[in-house]
């Protein structure tokens, strides 16, 4: 505030300087309208399932047909060397909402554990900054309903204690399954399957709804509330449909919104109808499949860009897309030049693709080699956002808005990897790799071979056995925070 003596201003001074300094202080004094609360980004995060680090156009793929990713990518940053922060699905999950390590959580592997309340996650965060939350397709980190059987877990009594929603966990709306569905007719289970077909693997849409049983998931949108209307075709656009009036909504009552779509597709069972195929008819009826729903998710993002543009957000608004892990086994799906695939913590397992956009505020069109994770998400949004963690304990991400902005090129805080059998520690330069079991380890030069093709471990036995260490060290950390002392 402006501090004013009148009367030595109006002593020996000119008669003009008084006004001046008044409508100053007036201009100093002025309070925000209510549209100021759009100086607060809206954060999207986009997260795919299983899609591999080169199932994308961005990635260099010039047989999938990802435009509208293509075009965000290339009017963002695109991460190259990003990674899920494990080789499975919920612990990725877990790590993105709440920057941790999921086993600190228990929650080492798919379909077991679930997030607990003691846990602090974004949306919980940014629902105290005035933020609207909003989860939207997969949710994989507890199941939905004690009432009815569902999913893999949902309503069966050994499974009780793993009932955890999303909104206990900071999100305003829902509308989410327990686990996976098919990619197209999510409610549906053939009962014949075709030539090229199978119950694991996908198959065509069907035209003769006569001939299929329920899957046996459902989608939820609260409570003890099943969905049961619109839940026909693909179910990205599903899933959309329920994005698009949450962001309107937002934008009604004049509240940035957060939140979190995570896609079910291209995970099994991948099913995809004629329109999408066709643009592969050239190709195998698996490429067909895989390809066509992988495009027609890709449509379903060109349409929250296209609603953020109409509502004029689309200049205020981050978007973080991502993967929660590579590619499954015995499908088109490629992690290009990277070792492994799914459930593997060589770099194909983990390194997924990735880009941030938020227009106006950051660079476009940018590949950056620094490593990120999916543990990152949360420390990055919060130093945006300028807010404190309100908590002192552990968290494995870091926040790397610097490298977004100012092109940092060094990360200092090591990535440390559990999926059994398997441990890994990644540091800028180096990955290190092991077996829980038999603690060998091997060691790879991630900048000059990306491809892991060269164990340098022997030759290199002292840096080895220092990574070993840290890695031990992270190890006990994670194994505490396991035991509940995070939670006093």
């Amino acid at each position: 505030m402006l501090q004013i003596d009148n009367a030595k201003i109006l002593k020996g001074t000119k008669f003009w300087i008084l006004p001046l300094i008044i409508v100053i202080g007036m201009f100093a004094c002025k309070q925000p309208t209510p549209k100021s609360i759009f100086q607060k980004p809206n954060i999207i995060l986009i997260m795919t399932d299983d899609q591999g680090w080169y199932d994308v156009g961005f990635n260099g793929n010039s047989k999938i047909k990802t435009p509208c990713l293509d075009s965000l990518a290339a009017n963002g940053i695109i991460l190259d060397r990003f990674y899920s922060a494990s080789a499975v699905c919920s612990p990725t999950r877990a790590s993105l909402i709440t920057g941790r390590n999921s086993l600190r959580m228990d929650i080492p592997y798919a379909n077991t554990g679930h997030l607990k309340e003691e846990e602090i996650t974004i949306p919980e965060i940014l629902q105290k900054e005035g933020y609207v939350t909003g989860h939207f397709g997969k949710w994989h980190l507890g199941t939905l309903t004690k009432q009815v059987p569902d999913a893999n877990r949902g309503g069966k009594a050994e499974f009780t204690d793993d009932y955890s929603i999303p909104s206990e966990h900071g999100y305003d709306e829902y509308f989410s399954t327990e686990s996976k569905v098919p990619t197209y007719d999510p409610m549906i289970l053939p009962s014949v399957f075709e030539e090229g077909e199978s119950k694991r693997y996908g198959w065509r849409s069907i035209e003769n709804q006569e001939s299929t049983k329920a899957y046996g998931t459902a989608y939820w949108n609260g409570e003890n509330q099943k969905v049961s209307k619109n839940l026909k075709g693909d179910d990205s656009r599903i899933i959309m449909d329920r994005v698009i009036p949450f962001i309107d909504d937002s934008y009604k009552a004049n509240k940035p919104f957060f939140t979190t779509i995570w896609f079910h597709t291209p995970h099994l069972p991948v099913v995809s109808d004629s329109i999408h195929r066709g643009h592969y008819s050239n190709l195998d009826l698996p490429e067909q499949i895989y390809y066509g729903t992988l495009t027609a998710m890709d449509e379903q993002i060109g349409r929250l860009w296209k609603k953020l543009k109409e509502n004029e957000l689309d200049k205020n608004t981050i978007i973080f897309f991502c993967s929660d892990n590579g590619p499954e086994f015995k499908t088109p799906g490629s992690a290009g030049v990277f070792r492994g695939q799914k459930r593997s913590l060589y770099e194909g397992g983990v390194r997924v693709p990735a880009f941030v956009v938020w227009k106006d505020h950051l660079k476009g069109g940018m590949r950056k080699d620094f490593p990120a994770v999916t543990s990152d998400y949360m420390p990055t949004i919060l130093d945006i956002l300028d807010i404190e963690y309100p908590d002192n304990r552990p968290i494995d991400g870091t926040s790397i808005l610097d490298a977004l902005v100012d092109n940092e090129t060094e990360r200092e805080k090591p990535i440390g990897f559990i999926c059994e059998p398997h441990i890994s520690w990644v540091t800028q330069q180096y990955k290190l790799i092991g077996d829980l079991e038999n603690g060998n380890y091997e060691l790879y030069d991630i900048l000059n071979d990306k491809s892991e093709k060269k164990n340098i471990a022997e030759q290199n036995q002292e840096l080895t056995n220092q990574l070993i260490q840290d890695l031990s060290n992270w190890k006990a950390s994670v194994e505490n925070s396991n035991k509940g002392i995070d939670y006093n």
